[in-house]
């Protein structure tokens, strides 16, 4: 990028209008990430039609901050009630609600935010430096290259199936069979439309995502609310944050630093996500500690290395997504839909004509993250607040947004059906232990899929296409990457299986 461009960049990023978009962003993002089951996933999807309409930059800078905002909120719940608000905040209630109990809850609050910025900044650096030598190998993709991309974007299905490696194969099948529905690309014909007019351009990706993400979270807080709510157990009015002292940074910055690269590392192969992260990081600094038995009783360390791996991981994401078109987690593939949305194509060519864009995204990250620390450090017990709302207003909010945001997408009541039939469907499927980011993630690279390999049978003039393909130098190397992943899927499922017969 030439001084031109990083100045156009500074000033979209510190317009007024980026500010205060990302300013909401990050505050909409806390709360969805403190109320328990309200996954940051969740948000960026209920939140994404709001975008619809802005510049692509501001939008991009508001789901920023949600994204943000919402991978720290998850502690707050966490260190409160000892309900993770997101999977990746599970590690945090280890020590952080012991910590609570001793009545130690604002240092475990601010041990928070801090972790979460300091691991937030280390990520979107590496997304920063990383992913440009990344997008200028992504350049050198063809059709056979993009193909086998989807191929092993593909596997990521078989890491992102928690408990079931069939039931996430299932899953990942049925949203390849959705990706079919539409215009057939070849023949331009209609295709699986079954005479529905309004699904002759196929199944829009947003309203899906929201209501796959959205509806079974609201059915599930009715549930929740039937049965019973958590009640708080710590009096926010008393609690005071503030800064912590430099001394206190760098007596754990080692901690910071170690649980920052983890995470990073995590969040670029796709599939592991927050959670992995965390539990990993949490574990290494329990090994490297001189004090392990103290881990878990509540002390600040876990805290730490817990939150700054999970924030951490967040940018490290984004670099496949953005450079390769991969999603490798449920909150990027919805951003990759909100690029999508805005007509930008996640992969080398978005580095190449849309550069300034996707360093104004990158640049409001940081913004994001600052506005995250302000907030955490002083805001914390106005957003904790959120949770003693009534659980049934909270269902019935929710609720609307979906509706709204739907809706407004096109202009159309056809979206707003979509977003409630995939809303039963992802109710149906996590009832019966199945996950929906397979499924998001087949409707997604489906169609990519589907568009390389006809062209690769169009360029290979009717020659054995297997040989064609494994001619080219980078599918080979993404064949080693699918066969590698596939592997160590493989490898992580025996070994549960081999901890379910010992349990046994």
């Amino acid at each position: 990028m030439d001084l031109a461009m990083w100045m156009d960049v500074i000033a979209r990023v510190f317009s007024l209008s980026s500010i205060l978009m990302a300013f909401l962003g990050t505050s909409l993002g806390i709360v969805f990430g403190a109320l328990p089951g309200f996954t940051a996933a969740m948000g960026v999807a209920v939140l994404l039609p709001l975008t619809y309409g802005m510049d692509p930059a501001t939008a991009l800078i508001m789901l920023a901050g949600i994204f943000q905002g919402a991978m720290y909120g998850g502690s707050i719940s966490a260190i409160l009630i000892n309900t993770p608000g997101t999977p990746s905040a599970a590690a945090t209630t280890l020590d952080g609600y012991p910590m609570a109990k001793k009545g130690l809850a604002a240092d475990a609050l601010r041990e928070s935010v801090i972790a979460s910025f300091i691991g937030g900044v280390f990520g979107i650096t590496c997304l920063l430096l990383l992913s440009p030598q990344l997008a200028k190998v992504a350049l050198m993709f063809g059709p056979p290259e993009q193909f086998m991309l989807a191929i092993f974007g593909l596997t990521v299905i078989a890491a992102v199936s928690e408990e079931s490696l069939l039931k996430g194969f299932l899953s990942g099948f049925l949203g390849l069979i959705i990706a079919t529905i539409g215009m057939d690309p070849l023949l331009g014909r209609p295709r699986f439309t079954f005479g529905i007019s309004g699904l002759t351009d196929g199944i829009q990706l947003v309203p899906a995502m929201i209501g796959l993400f959205s509806i079974p979270e609201v059915l599930n807080i009715v549930r929740d609310y039937v049965f019973g709510v958590s009640e708080m157990t710590v009096d926010v009015r008393k609690l005071k944050i503030g800064f912590p002292s430099l001394r206190h940074i760098w007596e754990f910055l080692s901690i910071y630093v170690r649980s920052s690269i983890i995470g990073v590392i995590i969040g670029i192969i796709p599939g592991c996500g927050g959670s992995i992260a965390s539990f990993l990081a949490y574990n290494e600094t329990k090994r490297a500690s001189k004090h392990p038995e103290k881990f878990g009783t509540g002390i600040p360390e876990g805290v730490a290395a817990a939150e700054s791996a999970n924030n951490a991981m967040a940018g490290g994401a984004l670099i496949p997504m953005l450079t390769l078109g991969v999603p490798g987690d449920a909150v990027s593939a919805i951003i990759m839909g909100a690029l999508l949305l805005h007509g930008l194509r996640p992969g080398g060519e978005l580095y190449k004509w849309n550069a300034s864009i996707v360093f104004t995204f990158i640049i409001g990250l940081y913004v994001a993250c600052t506005i995250m620390l302000i907030l955490g450090l002083y805001c914390v017990p106005y957003f904790s607040k959120v949770l003693e709302l009534p659980k049934h207003m909270l269902a019935a909010s929710v609720l609307l947004f979906t509706v709204l945001g739907s809706y407004a997408l096109r202009n159309n009541m056809f979206d707003v059906y979509v977003m409630i039939v995939f809303g039963v469907i992802g109710y149906l499927l996590k009832s019966f232990g199945f996950s929906v980011v397979p499924m998001v993630l087949g409707m997604i690279l489906g169609p990519m899929a589907e568009k390389g390999l006809n062209n690769t049978i169009a360029i290979s003039y009717g020659s054995n296409i297997v040989l064609f393909v494994l001619k080219r130098p980078i599918c080979l190397v993404l064949l080693l990457f699918i066969l590698g992943s596939i592997a160590f899927s493989l490898y992580r499922w025996l070994g549960q299986r081999r901890e379910a017969y010992a349990g046994d």
